[in-house]
């Protein structure tokens, strides 16, 4: 069998890894020239840990991130502690790590060239492919034709697969915005705080963690603004604009944003998709944020393209007929998506209070929970991060 994968990003990279595991042939296509140091922090949590540690690599990712002491919440403007949890390994099965993404990539990149050493194809846009009963054909920008038994979409939340397999599709506008960047720590004063710490406010929030073994923080801000603005990530922000957004914030912050370069500031849109109709096409199948792009107030779009990647292969394998395994693929991750995707669009709102009485509402119950009964915030964390793809193997 021969699987094309068109995307090499963290989803298409994982499932290369996963259906090489099980003695699967790739071929792995990707449109950048290279796969270099591009985006900013992830956090790395523990459901997609266990996918990690399947595959042979859990070392090499633990070695080039963070693991955050707690995972926090705080107020804005004057840092008070909302709560915080410690992060217990074993409750949840795993390790909860930040990593820069390009550490993320280099890290799977390697151990994919280790596995197939001609599997990855780059500098490749595939602008289409045919499904027949037999097999699955791409056309990329070269004007050749590559073959094989089945495609997988990984290729994003502007994925040509999916395009081709459902048309456009019709992005809402949250009437929010993302600011990103990393700063290094040796450029701050103060020591960078060893957790990933959510920041709440009136209108918008903040999210700050170490990278890179704590060598870098990782910035991340969202604000409500009612003008649409570009989704694209790598569209650049200026860095009066942000310091006004966050005018009277806490002074880590303050201190975090000030640091901030800014050729490496940017900000882009954030946009709400429906969870799609299907997810399949015969010998074809979408994966990732091609299938169930997500806000990113959950810090779960990369995990869940890493369940994919396990789910995909491991139904591959437990199936005479690859139609009947790509069905069953998204019968088995469709509802575990859909409330992630749910779940991060409530957060929205949740992180966002904008009167005093919405704050002591929402953030009271929190502080009593976290002062006093913490284990009752870890459960509530239980479904997502507690959750092993690989147990469910036959």
């Amino acid at each position: 069998m021969k699987v094309l994968i068109v995307g090499a990003g963290i989803g298409g990279l994982t499932a290369a890894l996963c259906l090489l595991q099980r003695g699967i042939e790739v071929e792995l296509f990707e449109r950048s020239e290279t796969l270099s140091d591009v985006g900013a922090g992830i956090q790395l949590p523990p459901n997609a840990m266990k996918v990690f540690e399947k595959l042979g690599i859990s070392e090499a990712l633990k070695k080039v991130s963070f693991a955050p002491h707690a995972l926090e919440v705080r107020l804005g403007e004057d840092g008070r502690r909302i709560f915080s949890v410690p992060i217990d390994e074993t409750h949840w099965g795993g390790p909860y790590l930040t990593i820069h993404r390009a550490d993320y990539i280099k890290v799977l990149k390697s151990a994919l060239l280790e596995r197939s050493s001609k599997a990855l194809f780059l500098n490749t846009n595939i602008y289409s492919y045919h499904v027949s009963e037999t097999g699955v054909t791409i056309q990329h920008s070269g004007g050749k034709s590559m073959s094989g038994d089945l495609l997988i979409g990984a290729d994003g939340i502007k994925s040509v697969v999916r395009k081709q397999m459902l048309g456009l599709d019709k992005p809402r506008f949250t009437g929010n915005a993302a600011w990103r960047a990393v700063v290094p720590a040796s450029a701050l004063r103060t020591a960078p705080r060893p957790t990933s710490c959510a920041w709440f406010g009136r209108s918008k929030h903040a999210v700050t963690y170490p990278l890179r073994c704590g060598e870098l923080v990782n910035f991340v801000g969202v604000i409500e603004q009612a003008k649409p603005s570009g989704e694209g990530w790598k569209e650049r922000g200026d860095k009066s604009d942000l310091l006004a957004d966050f005018a009277g914030w806490n002074p880590y912050l303050l201190e975090v944003m000030q640091a901030i370069s800014p050729e490496n500031l940017f900000r882009w849109g954030l946009y709400d998709r429906a969870p799609l109709a299907r997810w399949t096409d015969g010998r074809a199948a979408l994966l990732g944020d091609a299938a169930h792009p997500m806000l990113p107030f959950m810090a779960q779009g990369a995990a869940m393209a890493v369940e994919d990647a396990w789910a995909l292969a491991d139904e591959l394998c437990n199936s005479s007929n690859i139609s009947t395994a790509l069905t069953s693929y998204e019968a088995r991750r469709k509802p575990r998506a859909s409330m992630v995707q749910a779940a991060s669009r409530a957060n929205m709102k949740t992180f966002h209070q904008r009167t005093t009485l919405g704050q002591i509402a929402t953030y009271g119950p929190m502080w009593l929970a976290g002062s006093y009964a913490p284990s009752i915030i870890r459960r509530r964390l239980d479904r997502f991060y507690a959750h092993d793809e690989t147990g469910k193997s036959v």
